[in-house]
């Protein structure tokens, strides 16, 4: 996933998104001391390390909120004077101009949104929901501002006189759809009241993530007897263990949740009560009716999405926020997700009758539910393709898979090198850094990653940026990827599930957009496209993982030194399309629940949020019993907070997108540089310079089709 759009213009752009949340202090969050005033604030410049990484050894929590204050305050002054310039409106005075405002409130952003994700604490979770109206309020004031949309007007209107680049020139219609988008073309009233419903909103959504991540937290399942753990290995025994000893539970065993609704301990837990336990903790964890009950805050946050649109003049909250995205219209997302869900239904209906059969068969005495999915699923799985998942992880070394897989892949397809560097300062121990070196020998980025799962971090896997590229401001992009792996207990390998090694590709996919950026102007560069058209680089750099030559270079067994057998390699590729109705269903569920919300009208009542829900899926199609949606609403963050409202269809539409593309690299070759040169050349190094689909037109030869991705599913009848 990514986290945020990368902050440009308005340092704020991203609202919302910018706030992600998690517990606790942080430890390389010092308590600010007596001599706070004396310091000087580490944000007032710009920082002194390599690539302007953030001096994470010199912020504390107090230095955020006079940084986020001031460059509030800068940036308001920056746009008033763009706005007051008596000159005749020009390329340079304006949007140039505008390009280079907020860098303060950038730089400090973007820092407070990458810890109060991943390494959070009372006070940052605090300064979120302060900050939320502040930024919106911002964001309005630059927007909805008459006398500065006039000049982004008259600019719009000369564009074909003013002899600019295409990049140039694509600024200038990027500037105008944002204005016009956001209603500065409404009326001071309805502006005046729009401005209160997107402060309402972000206040909300900061709200909506510190309850899930308290929610989350204590929704954990502690276990008080050893036996109801039964299925668990010595490692997950130790990190269970280990966690409860961090929250409390000394002698006890903890199992923390992850952000989706099924767990991945449910598919080895044996006792079918403690399975149970996991997966109620799971689905009920925001609604208990306490102050993490997040059900009114979300209620609130359609009422006030849809009211929203209907002052924008759209009849849903959906048709406003798809109109810059590549699907456009609400009608075309429902078209596409249609397409898809009687196939997905039909394979999750045979998967059920397969493991009710085994459950049948083995005299288990009761209906398959949720909670039996997977622990059932695994065994098919084990008869029909003779494959445990036991089987796979101790080839699947986290720091391996990194270097000798994600990396290694790098290096193959765009002749990128890798050094780590252990100067540079981290904001946890957890972290890793390193410097990417681009095929020349050239440096190219600085890498973050931050795998294992802490409780004061947001839920989920994501990239974003600590600097974004612009050759404007000529900096280099930092990009890092946060996951939520099991940490081991110490001595211990961090050994990774399949999903977790794919997760890792994806990242990494996220991340090469950033760090491959050619942009000047920072609202147009790296990452800061289409919600639909920004997962397709990180899901097709998934395939990778499973390239015979990648595979065989990072599957390697550390007890052994040996490599992954052919046979057990080949396995996983036969199985690859196994569960797939299941899987697929599953993100097709949340994503009719995330439409289905975001096309209520503003003449709809406050809703009820699980009769809602209910319905949501049943007039979509896809409520089976035993295939839950991947997200319930109680817990959804994408859509509440994380940008993707209205959008989380985009995972499958970009899915349509790579498995297109990728079939691009099977018809020319595979994993070869001159084909990771093209793809580079004219997707990942473009950002957001001209019209997406034309772009993906150039590469591929033609529009999408998304019969590869039915045929990758195994959903593709022959």
């Amino acid at each position: 996933m990514l986290r945020t759009l990368t902050l440009s213009i308005v340092g704020a752009a991203a609202l919302v998104g910018i706030f992600a949340t998690s517990a606790s202090a942080g430890e390389n969050t010092p308590v600010a001391g007596a001599k706070a005033a004396a310091r000087t604030n580490p944000f007032f410049t710009a920082s002194p390390l390599p690539f302007q990484a953030p001096p994470f050894d010199k912020i504390r929590d107090d230095d955020f909120k006079p940084a986020l204050d001031e460059g509030i305050k800068l940036q308001r002054l920056e746009v008033e004077k763009i706005a007051d310039n008596p000159a005749r409106a020009s390329f340079e005075n304006t949007l140039v101009a505008l390009e280079r405002s907020g860098q303060l409130l950038t730089r400090v952003n973007m820092v407070f949104n990458g810890l109060s994700s991943a390494n959070t604490d009372p006070a940052l979770q605090k300064l979120q929901e302060e900050m939320a109206p502040k930024l919106a309020a911002l964001h309005d004031t630059i927007f909805l501002n008459p006398k500065l949309f006039k000049r982004v007007e008259a600019i719009y209107e000369e564009r074909s006189t003013l002899k600019l680049d295409p990049e140039s020139l694509r600024l200038v219609e990027y500037y105008h759809q944002q204005f016009v988008h956001a209603g500065a073309r409404l009326s001071d009233a309805d502006q005046a009241t729009l401005k209160q419903l997107n402060e309402r909103d972000a206040a909300l959504s900061a709200k909506f993530v510190n309850q899930l991540l308290a929610a989350a937290k204590a929704g954990a399942l502690v276990v008080s007897d050893k036996a109801e753990l039964a299925g668990f290995g010595p490692g997950e025994l130790d990190a269970a263990a280990q966690a409860a000893k961090a929250r409390g539970f000394e002698g006890k065993w903890l199992i923390p949740l992850q952000n989706t609704t099924q767990q991945p301990a449910l598919s080895s837990l044996t006792d079918r009560a403690t399975r149970e336990k996991l997966f109620r903790a799971s689905w009920l964890r925001a609604e208990h009716g306490d102050a993490n009950d997040t059900r009114a805050t979300i209620s609130e946050l359609a009422m006030l999405r849809a009211e929203k649109a209907k002052l924008l003049g759209f009849p849903s909250y959906a048709a406003w926020r798809l109109e810059d995205q590549m699907a456009k219209t609400p009608a075309t997302v429902e078209s596409f997700l249609g397409k898809l869900v009687p196939p997905a239904i039909a394979n999750a209906r045979r998967e059920a009758a397969e493991i009710q059969a085994l459950i049948d068969q083995q005299h288990g005495g009761f209906t398959l539910e949720p909670w039996d999915w997977e622990f059932y699923a695994d065994q098919v799985r084990k008869a029909k393709y003779d494959l445990d998942e036991a089987q796979l992880k101790p080839y699947f070394e986290l720091n391996r898979v990194l270097e000798d897989g994600v990396f290694y892949a790098a290096h193959e397809l765009y002749g990128l090198t890798f050094k780590e560097r252990h100067d540079i300062p981290v904001y946890n121990p957890d972290v890793r850094v390193f410097e990417v070196f681009d095929r020349d020998g050239s440096p190219l980025a600085l890498f973050y990653c931050d795998y294992f799962k802490r409780d004061n971090k947001s839920g989920g896997a994501w990239m974003d940026n600590f600097v974004g590229q612009s050759k404007l401001f000529g900096t280099k992009p930092v990009v890092y990827n946060v996951a939520n792996f099991t940490k081991p207990a110490p001595g211990q390998p961090a050994l990774l599930s399949w999903d977790d090694v794919t997760t890792m590709f994806h990242e990494f996919g996220h991340g090469l957009h950033g760090m491959f950026a050619n942009q000047e102007y920072p609202s147009l560069s790296g990452t800061n496209v289409a919600r639909d058209f920004v997962e397709f680089p990180s899901q097709i750099n998934e395939h990778w993982a499973l390239d015979p030559k990648v595979l065989a270079h990072y599957a390697i067994n550390g007890a052994t030194g040996k490599p992954m057998p052919q046979e057990l390699a080949d396995k996983i590729r036969k199985a690859a399309t196994f569960n797939q109705g299941y899987d697929l269903t599953e993100i097709l569920a949340a994503s009719e629940l995330d439409m289905q919300w975001h096309t209520l009208s503003a003449a709809a009542p406050a809703q009820a949020v699980d009769p809602f829900e209910a319905e949501a899926l049943k007039v979509t199609g896809v409520d089976l019993s035993q295939v839950p949606p991947r997200y319930r609403s109680s817990y959804f963050l994408h859509i509440w907070s994380n940008g993707y409202a209205a959008g989380y269809y985009a995972y499958l539409w970009a899915e349509m997108l790579d498995d297109d593309a990728f079939a691009w690299f099977g018809e020319n070759g595979g994993l070869t540089r001159a084909n990771g040169d093209r793809f580079r050349a004219m997707i990942l190094s473009r950002g957001n310079t001209e019209d997406l689909a034309k772009m993906y037109r150039d590469f591929r030869g033609r529009d999408p089709k998304i019969e590869p991705m039915l045929e990758t599913r195994g959903l593709l009848k022959k």
